[in-house]
């Protein structure tokens, strides 16, 4: 809803978001805990930790029930007891006073300062009190203003005690030797002081002094002083500077509460200046929005200063208002209405003052900003409330002429939201309807459109807020010869604007219009389905819910009218898309008008020079079209049945128009590519008669140059085209392929896979995957052959994952489209023949690690592999289970076992759930590997409920398959990268599942022996591939390091650790990365709890690193080494290893100088009984 439209919102928007919410509070619950912690704040207000505690759980109450402040209302009076008391005890000191003062604050938020300053105390007592607190607070301390607020607003009700103010002063001397002030005077200090501060207290000043200056006796004596003093403040302050916009704001407040609270009589004589001094600030050509408003507020007050007090004779009064009256059948309106406008006989006394106070608001209704036209239409609709009849309806008038085009959209705001609160007055009368419904329905629809936005939104919203204020405030027969326009409108707008809170104001206004009028067309039924919630989500707008109303016969017209005349040119492209798609939904509920009327409006359009219409009307011909097309078909009909051959021809032609013009290049071309292949494809789907026309080749034309283009859309919109294109216009009357099409497209596609531009083979090898079957017909291996070329590594091409991601869709595509058929031949089907082809494409293709700056980006073509896999095994299986060989099965959960323990989120979700989709696929799919097991370990309800992405679901149970000799290496391979990534999460989970499971068989030497045999085989693989062997350092390090080897380490024969060595310096052999050299020392550190021999040789490596020529690969090594002499004391003598210790610590291995450093490291060396390392000198090639 519109900020300000407070009725419409409370009544609507609060309850309905009550609901959504799911429930509705009944009581203050949490009053015992609300009561203790106001009751605790002796305890925590000097404990810093524990107040933020305290504050936080109360205001986490307070909001609680900020849409229910009401609740509260039973305990406000024991609340208010309990916080005074607090600050009435002499003993509390200023900060538990203050903390109390902010707590009642906390609650005034929540109620409204309205309710709560009615319990305050107001004794005669109280008054000294309050202003000696007032006295002791410093106006500049911004950290105390909840105190000065709360005691301002107490002092709002204290002074209004029944007794004269004289009677309180006393002949008191203060301490200074000068006698206390009147006080009356010191209660105007106080509200002069504050009135010119710049927070919240200002405004509990405004609400003392407008208060206290009705006083009878302060009235008589004060107020004509204390005016003086505000007028000359307005005079003399310079709005431009802050102090200035403060003061300005202070006593603008205070003004309009003045006026609204005092009495006419004595506030009319002061009413003429006032209001020159407002309008000599010209606030018009203020900036802040603020002072404009209370500047608002001040003119409609004076405006009914200067009116008499009445309720107009002449407005118009509703009778019954009973919903359930309304829609009872045969209901028949009361005799109230028009009828009840009674004849004038009063005599109104109109002062010249009012004319200008009624142009100011009218001005204010133009402001930029919501908050001020809000006041002035308020205002407007109180002071027409007290003109005779003409007056008012010139009032009316000036308001209707806001809304032309010259104004702007924020005069059509104010325009809406005056003439709301003039029919909810009753002000507007019902032969008034004949000239502002059109101008509602106008602004149902406003939209400005200003480059690539639009604004208007609040108009609408606004509108929307007329049409339910009008149904609350007319009987139904004076709405009854505007119902269907105005319920057609109501429903367009809750259906088709883009905004979701017009939508969702348009529903409301339909829905009050249904239950207070009781005459909209099938109001009920409508309103069971275009509710609240369900006009929340556009789509469902567009194409459901107007399908839905469509079905009633008043509506579809004026349905597809908004959409053809406004929304096809709609300035958001979605939108636009939308639109089309809801044409064709709405097709079959008017196809010959959509044929006869319809499409002779936006044909012509399509080659218009405007960008959104022509983008528009493309796609909305396209898709009506091929509405029609369908309905012909089922009545086996041809299009050209229910299309003029006029049409038809302007179809044909729009493609060849836009490529003559160049309407495919420069600014909005990819709008026109999208556009036109969507009409190619289309127009084929709706089997047009243009076989043969010369038109096709330029189609076809335009479809092999979005598939070089380098957007995604516009490659997928083109391939989206290929099927129906190729099938209706490249077939002959047999159903085959036209020879010479079929060679020059397939031969062509195919050169294109080794185009040298990546973004070529990405298009046609999507081109190809869409190709339909009797095209492919006796192509197929060569098709195959190139796009398995196409989704291979090579050196060349080694960066572009993306072209073999689409090279390995086309393929399942291509597999997809033949089928398979065991004794077809291998150019037309998927045979035994080139089954085997493809699944060592799809195997090759879950190798694909390709790094770039964008991360991982093989994992595109992995996924990309394992669809493939998951689609052509489903079809071969449900076809014929027995071309699938143990081979293939095997290596297919292999790939997926491993795929599923890697490190990538997504790639690991997607080859869980293909995993499990194939286990349990019916019929089985043959030769699975350990497939009891499998079973065991993934239960198929179990299976279901896993979170495939979750390191947490997904390790301990992947883990259980280490036990498996098949899938060991491959789960193992996963497991390594996953161990030794990144992520936190992922190591956490991965290496906790893998130290589980070896604590299951660290006593078990053969189980041990085989899984240690695999690390191996696994680092000799990829030594120097950093993808794996970075990790497998990291692993190495953290199973050493936990002991899970132990069974190894007194085994002089065992060669795991030695291996291992090896490995590590055959992997960091003229290697400078950083983080390899110092995983490396990770590792041989925890060799060190090997025998003797190995131990050397690892203490050989580290002290060789703590030479190295980086400072930091030194220092590090240097720090490890220190620790696992510690850890592991029998490395040495044990004084030799005290000195090598005292030397590794004493020694700054991060120095710059080398030359420093490698002489105190051959030190360490004699003292370890280790080999200096000799530096090998390099000859000078140069």
């Amino acid at each position: 809803m519109a900020a300000g439209v407070d009725s419409f919102d409370n009544e609507k928007q609060s309850g309905v978001d009550a609901l959504r919410k799911g429930h509705v509070l009944e009581e203050f619950k949490e009053i015992k805990k609300f009561k203790g912690l106001i009751n605790g704040l002796k305890d925590v207000y000097n404990d810093q930790i524990a107040l933020e505690v305290s504050c936080e759980q109360f205001t986490a109450i307070i909001d609680k029930y900020q849409e229910q402040p009401h609740l509260i209302d039973p305990h406000l009076e024991s609340l208010m007891t309990q916080i005074l008391g607090i600050v009435r005890d002499d003993k509390s000191p200023p900060a538990l006073i203050h903390l109390a003062f902010k707590y009642l604050y906390l609650i005034t938020k929540m109620r409204g300062y309205k309710i709560i300053v009615r319990q305050f105390p107001h004794e005669v007592a109280d008054v000294e009190s309050v202003l000696a607190l007032i006295g002791q607070q410093d106006p500049k301390n911004h950290q105390t203003w909840e105190s000065r607020y709360m005691l301002i607003l107490w002092l709002s009700m204290v002074c209004m005690i029944p007794f004269d103010m004289v009677r309180l002063d006393s002949n008191a001397v203060t301490g200074s030797g000068e006698r206390r002030r009147p006080v009356m005077d010191r209660i105007l200090d106080v509200g002069r002081t504050y009135l010119t501060e710049n927070d919240k207290c200002r405004d509990a000043a405004a609400y003392l002094t407008s208060r206290f200056l009705t006083r009878p006796d302060v009235k008589k004596e004060r107020l004509p002083d204390f005016l003086d003093w505000a007028l000359n403040i307005l005079v003399n302050s310079d709005i431009t500077m802050m102090r200035g916009m403060t003061q300005v704001t202070g006593i603008l407040t205070m003004s309009a509460l003045l006026f609204k609270h005092g009495k006419r009589e004595d506030l009319l004589d002061y009413a003429p200046v006032v209001l020159t001094k407002v309008n000599n600030l010209k606030l018009r050509d203020c900036n802040n929005c603020v002072i404009r408003k209370h500047g608002i507020k001040v003119i409609q007050r004076l405006g009914l200063t200067f009116l008499k007090n009445r309720v107009a004779s002449w407005r118009y009064q509703r009778g019954s208002r009973s919903l359930t009256d309304n829609l009872k059948k045969g209901y028949q309106p009361g005799s109230s209405g028009v009828n009840s406008i009674a004849q004038e006989d009063e005599e109104y006394d109109i002062p010249e003052e009012v004319e200008e106070v009624i142009e100011q608001l009218l001005s204010g209704l133009k402001d930029k900003d919501t908050v001020v036209r809000w006041s002035a239409a308020k205002g407007i609709g109180r002071v027409t409330g007290r003109l005779p009849r003409e007056l008012a309806d010139e009032v009316v008038g000036s308001v209707l002429e806001l809304f032309t085009l010259q104004e702007t959209d924020g005069a059509w705001h104010g325009g809406c939201l005056a003439l709301a609160e003039l029919g909810r007055r009753g002000l507007l009368l019902p032969e008034r309807l004949t000239d502002v419904v059109p101008v509602v329905l106008k602004s149902l629809e406003y939209d400005d459109k200003r480059g690539n936005f639009s604004v208007g939104a609040h108009v609408r919203d606004a509108a929307c807020y007329v049409c339910w204020a009008f149904a609350r405030a007319y009987e139904p027969q004076e709405i009854t010869p505007h119902v269907d326009k105005i319920a057609t409108a109501l429903i367009k707008a809750s259906i088709y604007d883009r905004e979701v809170n017009v939508r969702r104001a348009a529903a409301a206004a339909f829905q009050e219009n249904v239950g207070r009028q009781g005459t909209f067309p099938h109001g009920i039924e409508i309103l069971t389905t275009v509710d609240y919630f369900a006009v929340g989500n556009r789509s469902n707008c567009y194409l459901d819910l107007s399908v839905f109303v469509a079905q009633f016969p008043q509506y579809i017209e004026g349905l597809i009218n908004h959409l053809v005349h406004i929304k096809v040119s709609h300035w958001d492209s979605a939108v636009r898309e939308l639109t089309a798609k809801a044409l064709h939904r709405l097709t079959p509920k008017a196809p010959e008008y959509m044929a006869k009327t319809v499409l002779p409006l936006l044909v012509p359009q399509t080659t218009g020079p405007d960008l959104f219409i022509r983008h528009g009307t493309i796609l909305a011909v396209a898709e009506i079209t091929h509405a029609l097309g369908k309905l012909v078909a089922e009545q086996n009909k041809a299009i050209t049945d229910v299309l003029d051959a006029e049409i038809i021809e302007g179809l044909r032609g729009i493609a060849k128009k836009l490529h003559d013009v160049e309407l495919f290049r420069g600014m909005g071309g990819e709008l026109m590519r999208k556009a036109v292949t969507c009409l190619i494809e289309k127009l084929s789907l709706s089997k047009l008669p243009y076989h043969g026309d010369p038109i096709i080749e330029l189609w076809q034309g335009i479809i092999d140059e979005c598939l070089h283009y380098v957007e995604p859309e516009i490659q997928e919109a083109a391939v989206a085209a290929i099927p129906a294109f190729f099938q209706e216009y490249y077939s002959d009357s047999k159903g085959d392929a036209i020879p010479d099409r079929q060679e020059n497209v397939i031969s062509r596609y195919l050169k294109e896979l080794k185009s040298p531009v990546e973004i070529s083979r990405m298009g046609y090898s999507l081109a190809i995957g869409a190709i339909p079957k009797f095209f492919i017909k006796n192509k197929l291996r060569s098709v195959l052959s190139g796009l398995m070329g196409a989704s291979r590594v090579t050196e060349k091409e080694k960066k572009w994952a993306e072209s073999r991601r689409d090279a390995v869709k086309a393929i399942t595509g291509v597999c997809q489209t033949v089928g398979v058929d065991n004794d077809g031949e291998q150019s037309q089907v998927l045979c035994s023949h080139n089954i085997p082809e493809v699944y060592d494409t799809f195997f090759l293709a879950m190798q694909d690690y390709t790094l770039d700056s964008r991360g991982d980006v093989g994992a595109w073509a992995r996924e990309a592999a394992m669809t493939g896999l998951h689609e052509v095994t489903t079809m071969i299986v449900n076809t014929d289970a027995s071309l699938i060989t143990p081979e293939i099965s095997k290596n297919l959960f292999c790939c997926l076992v491993q795929q599923a323990c890697e490190k990538i989120d997504r790639t690991r979700a997607h080859a869980g759930n293909i995993f499990k989709c194939l286990l349990y696929h019916r019929p089985e799919i043959p030769h699975i590997p350990e497939r009891q097991v499998l079973e065991e370990v993934f239960p198929i309800e179990a299976s279901e409920k896993v979170n495939w992405a979750a390191p947490s679901d997904t390790f301990p149970l992947f883990t259980k398959l280490l036990k498996c000799p098949a899938y060991q290496y491959s789960v193992l391979l996963g497991l390594t990268v996953s161990v030794g990534g990144l992520t936190e999460s992922l190591v956490i989970y991965s290496s906790g599942s893998l130290h589980t499971y070896l604590r299951t068989i660290n006593k078990d030497l053969t189980q041990m022996s085989q899984f240690v045999n695999v690390v191996i085989k696994i680092f000799e693989n990829y030594i120097k591939v950093d993808r794996v062997s970075l990790p497998m350092l990291k692993m190495l390090n953290q199973l050493l390091s936990k002991g899970c080897f132990s069974l190894f380490a007194e085994d002089e024969n065992q060669g795991f650790a030695q291996k291992i060595l090896e490995l590590t310096k055959k992997e960091i052999s003229r290697s400078g990365d950083p983080q390899k050299l110092i995983a490396s020392a990770d590792v041989y550190c925890e060799l060190l709890q090997f025998s003797t021999e190995l131990k050397k040789k690892a203490l050989f490596q580290l002290l060789l690193l703590m030479g190295h020529k980086y400072p930091r690969i030194r220092k590090a090594t240097a720090n490890k080494l220190y620790e696992a002499l510690v850890t592991y004391d029998d490395v040495a003598q044990e004084e030799k290893l005290d000195d090598a210790m005292t030397i590794i610590s004493e020694t700054t291995w991060d120095n710059d100088k080398i030359s420093e450093v490698r002489p105190i490291r051959n030190q360490l060396c004699d003292l370890l009984d280790i080999p200096q390392p000799k530096l090998t000198v390099k000859s000078d090639t140069s």
